[in-house]
């Protein structure tokens, strides 16, 4: 007599994949980037010396912002896509440190509105500046 894999209790192919692949914790955003002159007063004042030594930090958005409690925090970030063709740079992560809120910041950012803006050592790892809106995917590690 035949039974089912499920009448056997085998857990169906499909729900097994599920089971065994990793979930990505990442989410996904906008990015954009500002010039110097760099000062993050929302976090650290005047005090340059708490930016990264690499120059790989961003200003946090509205939506990561969280009252300031992003202030120091890490995230990995790639670009997703952009409007302008082959912006994103395959294969390239970076890791910021948030060191300031978009809405302090002392130079205008490349657009508005955005999740996360990138200082512009760090978008140009990741995209060419020709594009002034990226899609980014990012982690905070």
């Amino acid at each position: 007599m035949y039974r089912s894999p499920k009448a056997q209790g085998l857990i169906p192919y499909a729900s097994l994949i599920l089971l065994l692949s990793p979930l990505s914790l990442a989410d996904v955003g906008t990015g954009a980037y500002y010039n110097p002159p760099y000062l993050p007063t929302e976090c650290y004042g005047t005090d340059t010396s708490q930016f990264p030594a690499n120059n790989l930090f961003a200003a946090a958005g509205e939506g990561i912002w969280d009252n300031g409690a992003s202030c120091g925090r890490e995230y990995l970030v790639r670009c997703l896509s952009a409007a302008a063709p082959n912006a994103c740079i395959d294969g390239q992560t970076i890791q910021v440190m948030i060191v300031d809120y978009v809405d302090g910041l002392n130079s205008s950012p490349s657009q508005n509105g955005t999740t996360m803006i990138l200082s512009s050592n760090a978008f140009a790892m990741i995209a060419d500046q020709s594009a002034a809106e990226i899609n980014i995917e990012f982690q905070q590690v």
